[in-house]
């Protein structure tokens, strides 16, 4: 653990945009992180989904952060409330399921999942799009093409610690883009449904 003047003077940096800082705060937290969060969820994924969003979330937020005057308790209570608020809304989806199943007849299910599809699709390609080209060139390679890290590092003549980099980045751009767009539009659909 870092002494709290330590943590002060990284916070500032982060504040300040300081990646290469932000990066040191991860490495000093994630796995704290982690551990709380899997023994409340009891999911590792969950809890792994958990840490990316909090990171996420923290970095978005950055600017205040050398504003914070008790830093491990303000990433506590974020790690709380981050588990609160996916237990939440893993209830509401499956009420949502539920309303779906019990008021939408057979026929149209599929339908309305090949609309969502549609829709998931759609917001996926313009998270892609939306990426800087060489994030966009490691992603696709990834995850159309199957390629491992050191088969891209080569086909694109970068290091393999560079593919890592560019492939946590745009995973990281296509949750939070896809979670904003997705949230809307799940909203749209359930005011619609529901009326």
């Amino acid at each position: 653990m870092m002494n709290l003047q330590g943590l002060e003077k990284l916070l500032v940096r982060i504040s300040e945009g300081d990646e290469q800082a932000f990066a040191r705060l991860f490495d000093i937290y994630k796995d704290k992180i982690y551990s709380v969060t899997l023994r409340l969820t009891e999911s590792t994924s969950q809890a792994e989904d958990a840490v990316q969003d909090i990171f996420l979330k923290l970095w978005l937020r950055r600017k205040k952060l050398a504003d914070i005057v008790d830093f491990e308790n303000y990433l506590f209570i974020m790690t709380r409330n981050e588990v609160y608020s996916a237990f939440r809304s893993a209830v509401r989806q499956k009420q949502l399921s539920e309303v779906l199943a019990y008021s939408t007849p057979v026929s149209d299910n599929n339908t309305l999942s090949s609309v969502m599809e549609n829709e998931f699709a759609q917001v996926l390609e313009e998270a892609i799009n939306r990426l800087p080209h060489q994030q966009r060139q490691v992603y696709l390679l990834s995850k159309e093409h199957e390629m491992k890290r050191e088969e891209i590092a080569k086909t694109l003549h970068i290091s393999s610690e560079t593919v890592k980099t560019h492939l946590t980045r745009a995973l990281r751009h296509i949750r939070a883009y896809s979670l904003s767009r997705l949230d809307i539009q799940l909203s749209w659909l359930c005011i619609f449904l529901l009326k």
